[in-house]
């Protein structure tokens, strides 16, 4: 990760020294820190805009006042973050959102284009509208991974063990891709296949062993492992098997059906990203 662009969104009231947990982990490597900080704008009133010709548009001031304040207070928050930089010894910059939260994912997918990845910060999980925006505009909206769960971002500098959760599908694949610096830094990679189907078509004849391959010309030590579900979630799967192998991190690819059936339905990303025990890296 030495040299990488990695997108901290965080919320403009999230305490400061959680945040400098995260930046003194990026000086340690080094990397360059992207702070994006969140705040949801204000409801607007729209029953008490008066539309022609049944009356003049007013834009009630109690709201307009409140926008202010709140845009003064995230100017103000971002300049005790460029502070901390400094403080830290960071290169790096602060950026600052203030919209609604359909517009998040594209406020954030913006800063996340040119990041090699993004860390999405826990007290961005209140409200869950603006969580939910803000990891759909990193996983459809942007180039880079997700890492959710890291308090101290420790996982960046040294992970030991991670737990790479394997199917053939295309998301699977690019969520190791994106992952791949972190997979050569680790002791051990776990390439884990539920339920696999073990014909050519499929899974092939030895789940796992070709990406086992093509990470190990790159460095990393690996070991293949194939789980049977036993009728469980495999969300649930992920996480028990992980936390057996004692993995610092799990690395897996998002979304492997449609937002909308994730949602209604469940599934396994649905369950990954709403856990917030273990470090999960997702990609897509």
């Amino acid at each position: 990760m030495k040299n990488s662009t990695i997108l901290i969104a965080t919320s403009k009231d999230a305490p400061l020294d959680r945040l400098a947990q995260k930046l003194e982990t990026l000086r340690a490597i080094p990397a360059r820190a992207v702070v994006l900080l969140v705040a949801q704008m204000p409801v607007f009133p729209y029953s008490a805009i008066g539309l022609p010709p049944f009356g003049p548009i007013d834009i009630p001031p109690e709201w307009q006042e409140e926008v202010a304040n709140l845009r003064t207070s995230l100017n103000d928050r971002a300049q005790e973050v460029e502070a901390l930089l400094q403080a830290h010894d960071i290169s790096g910059e602060v950026a600052t959102a203030t919209c609604e939260p359909a517009m998040l994912a594209d406020a954030i997918a913006r800063r996340a284009m040119l990041c090699d990845m993004a860390i999405i910060s826990e007290e961005l999980r209140e409200p869950e509208a603006i969580f939910r925006q803000a990891v759909y505009g990193v996983l459809f909206q942007s180039p880079a991974g997700l890492l959710l769960n890291d308090p101290k971002a420790a996982v960046l500098s040294a992970p030991k063990r991670v737990f790479v959760a394997w199917n053939t599908h295309l998301h699977s694949a690019r969520a190791v891709h994106q992952a791949l610096p972190l997979l050569r830094q680790a002791d051990e990679v776990v390439i884990a296949s539920f339920d696999p189907v073990m014909t050519e078509l499929r899974e092939g004849e030895e789940p796992g062993a070709d990406v086992a391959k093509w990470l190990t010309h790159h460095g990393c030590t690996v070991t293949v492992q194939q789980y049977p579900s036993g009728g469980k979630d495999i969300a649930e799967c992920i996480l028990d098997r992980s936390k057996e192998v004692g993995a610092d991190l799990i690395v897996m690819g998002a979304y492997g059906h449609s937002r909308m059936r994730e949602t209604i339905f469940g599934g396994t990303t649905h369950s990954m990203i709403a856990q917030s025990d273990r470090a999960v890296f997702l990609g897509r």
